[in-house]
């Protein structure tokens, strides 16, 4: 067997174990049933603005982000596959904290704030909607629900990646956007603290 055909099959195993891995897990179906339907997300390699495609089960492209070049801007906007504008992600020191908006095209808002990851926590509300987040936020891995405690969607990491690779499963289609505009700022906040930490 070849060196090309070695990495085949290595690749052939990856994405075996990918979709595996991209089911939504036993106990959220217990708990919630099926989805009607799952996104996922990857970080294109080698961006310099840190692009993320969210992509349907066909692997067509959905969403992707536009960021500022200049990391202190913290300006997102994440557009649909016509280009269009979806929402606008911007964070913003505010006295000792950092706060993280969201706007959505239809001029919905609400607010992220840094400090929910000074202590873990099982669940977090996000201000200006009625939506808590349950679950590990630090690791993408929680479950969006309504204020009736119905779940909206579930965000689970891929076991098998060479990329970040995240499964969005949504159980509520009307709010796929703002779904979508949450999980993006989320994962947006963690690469910020992973850079101040490293420098």
């Amino acid at each position: 067997m070849g060196l090309f055909d070695s990495f085949k099959k290595l690749g052939d195993v990856v994405e075996g174990l990918n979709e595996a891995a991209g089911s939504v897990s036993k106990g959220t179906v217990e708990d919630y049933g099926e989805p009607a339907y799952t996104l996922y997300s990857a970080l294109e390699l080698g961006d310099m603005h840190r692009r993320i495609n969210i992509t349907d089960e066909q692997e067509q492209v959905k969403y992707y982000t536009k960021s500022s070049v200049f990391v202190l801007k913290g300006k997102t906007e994440i557009m649909d596959a016509d280009g269009n504008i979806v929402a606008h992600l911007e964070k913003k020191p505010i006295s000792l904290h950092e706060k993280h908006f969201i706007t959505m095209a239809d001029g919905r808002m609400f607010t992220l704030s840094n400090e929910l990851f000074h202590v873990v926590k099982d669940v977090t509300n996000i201000e200006g909607l009625d939506w808590q987040i349950r679950g590990n936020i630090i690791g993408l891995n929680f479950n969006l629900v309504d204020a009736d405690g119905a779940p909206v969607a579930t965000i689970q990491k891929k076991l098998v990646s060479i990329r970040d690779k995240y499964c969005l499963s949504i159980y509520k289609p009307e709010y796929e956007q703002i779904v979508v505009a949450i999980f993006i700022q989320l994962q947006k906040m963690l690469e910020d603290r992973a850079e101040s930490s490293s420098s």
